[in-house]
C-alpha cells in the first residue's frame, strides 16, 4: 500500500476489547452520522473521573459524549476491538498529566481537570463511520486499525475520533481482535528502530540488534520486524518467556534470572543497535556492548521526560530533560556510540507498511488472553500482573449482545 496516495490535510501519537455494539443503543437525538440515519449524542464507554492507583476509579457509562469531528482531516471510527497497554495503567494514575494537558490545551484556556471523564485504551480495530471533508484515502465502511495518541480520548468506547493520518487499513488476514493487539506497540517499535535508530528493510540485513526486555509487546514486535528485514536479534527475558521470544524469531536468548545478564552479554559479539525496554541501571553497562566508532546506537524507551514535567512543571521539566539528554549524548559520543531516546509516535503510513508485513506473514499477532467488555477492570488487573512479569500483551474481547 503506497502511503503517498494519502490525501489528508495534516500529518499523522494488551488486553483487547472486541466491541460488538448491537446491544448498546445511544440516545436518538443530536448528531447525524453520514453512514446512518441514526442520530446520537451519547455512547457507552469506560471512563475515569479522577486519577487513581487502582481500578476503583473506573466507571461504566452509557452516556459518554459522542465524538465530534473538529478538523477536516479527522475520521470517526466504530470500535470493534480495543487494546490496553502499560501506558494505560500509568495514565490511570496520572502519569504524564501535565504534558498531556498542555498538548490538549496549549493556551491553558480550560480549567484543571477538563480531561475528565477520561477514556483510556490506545489500540483499536474497527470501521470508518464518518470522514472529514479533506479525507479521501478512507471511506465509510473501511476496516481500519490505529494507535490513539494518549492526549486524545481512547478506544474503550463505542466510537473514537482520530486523525486520518493516524489510521491505516486493517490487515486483511487478521480479525479485529488480533489486529487490535498490534498498533501501539508497532508504532512505538517503528518510531524507536526506524525514526530514531535508523534501521529499515534496506540496511538491516546482517546487523546485530540487542533487545533488552524482549518478551513484552514492543520487544516481540521489534523482534519480528528486525527478522523480516534480515537482522540478527538477541533478546533478554526470563526463562519462562524464552519459548515466546524464540517463536517470534529471536536468534539468541539470554535469561536474566540465572545470573548477571551483563556478564553473559559481554561474552557475545558486540551489537549495532540496542533497544532498551528496561531502563534504570541498565544504562551503566549496556552501552559498552555496542560496536564503537561504527555508528552504533543505543535507543531507550524508558526516559524521564514525562516524570520531569509531572514533578517540576512544563518549563522546568523540559529544561531538566534537555540537560539530561544532552549530557548523556555527549558523554557517550566521546566513546564512539550514539545515545538516543525513543518515543511512541502515531503514524498511519507506518501502519500501512506494517499491514503489508502482516498480510505477507512476516508479522503475527501475539494475543495472551481475552476478556469481555464488561470485564475491562479485570483486564487492567491482568495487565498489571503481567506487566510485573515483563509481559504486556493482554487482550479483551467483548461478546456480542443482542
Amino acid at each position: 500500500m503506497h502511503t503517498a496516495v494519502r490525501r489528508v490535510a495534516c500529518s499523522r501519537w494488551l488486553s483487547l476489547c472486541e466491541l460488538s455494539w448491537s446491544g448498546w443503543r445511544a440516545a436518538d437525538s443530536g448528531r447525524t452520522l453520514s453512514t446512518s440515519a441514526r442520530r446520537s449524542t451519547v455512547m457507552p464507554a469506560w471512563v475515569i473521573d479522577k486519577y487513581g492507583s487502582d481500578n476503583s476509579v473506573f466507571r461504566f457509562t452509557q452516556n459518554a459524549s459522542f465524538p465530534i469531528i473538529h478538523y477536516p482531516n479527522e475520521v470517526i471510527v466504530k470500535v470493534h476491538a480495543a487494546g490496553l497497554n502499560p501506558i494505560d495503567i500509568n495514565m490511570r494514575g496520572g502519569y504524564g498529566a501535565a504534558t498531556l494537558a498542555m498538548k490538549r490545551d496549549p493556551l491553558s484556556i480550560k480549567k484543571a481537570g477538563s480531561e475528565f471523564p477520561l477514556i483510556l485504551g490506545r489500540d483499536l480495530s474497527g470501521e470508518i463511520m464518518e470522514c472529514g471533508l479533506d479525507v479521501s484515502y478512507f471511506k465509510p465502511g473501511d476496516e481500519v486499525w490505529a494507535a490513539v495518541p494518549p492526549w486524545k480520548q481512547g478506544s474503550l468506547a463505542e466510537f473514537v475520533v482520530v486523525s486520518a493520518n493516524e489510521v491505516s487499513h486493517k490487515p486483511k488476514s487478521l480479525s479485529h481482535v488480533d489486529a487490535a493487539s498490534i498498533p501501539y506497540v508497532a508504532a512505538t517499535a517503528w518510531s524507536a528502530l526506524v525514526n530514531t535508530g535508523g534501521l529499515n528493510k534496506d540496511n538491516c540485513a546482517k546487523k546485530r540488534i540487542l533487545i533488552l526486555g524482549g518478551s513484552g509487546g514492543v520487544g516481540t514486535f521489534a523482534t519480528q520486524m528486525i527478522k523480516s528485514w534480515g537482522g540478527h536479534v538477541t533478546v533478554t527475558c526470563s526463562q519462562n518467556a524464552e519459548q515466546l521470544v524464540r517463536s517470534v524469531g529471536a536468534d539468541d536468548v539470554v535469561d536474566y534470572t540465572s545470573g548477571p545478564v551483563e556478564t553473559k552479554l559481554q561474552a557475545l559479539e558486540k551489537f549495532d543497535l540496542i533497544l532498551d525496554n528496561i531502563g534504570g541501571e541498565t544504562e551503566s553497562w549496556a552501552l559498552g556492548l555496542l560496536k564503537p566508532w561504527c555508528g552504533a546506537k543505543y535507543v531507550t524507551l524508558v526516559t524521564p521526560f514525562l516524570r520531569n514535567t509531572d514533578q517540576l512543571g512544563i518549563a522546568d521539566g523540559m529544561m531538566q530533560t534537555g540537560v539530561t539528554i544532552a549530557t548523556k549524548a555527549i558523554k557517550h559520543l566521546t566513546k564512539g556510540v550514539h545515545y538516543r531516546w525513543g518515543f511512541f509516535a502515531p503514524s498511519g503510513p507506518a501502519l500501512d507498511d506494517i499491514s503489508e508485513m502482516v498480510d505477507a506473514g512476516k508479522i503475527r499477532a501475539v494475543v495472551e488472553e481475552t476478556f469481555s467488555f464488561a470485564q475491562v477492570p479485570q483486564a487492567f488487573e491482568k495487565l498489571e500482573k503481567g506487566h510485573a512479569r515483563g509481559k504486556t500483551v493482554v487482550t479483551v474481547t467483548r461478546e456480542q449482545k443482542e
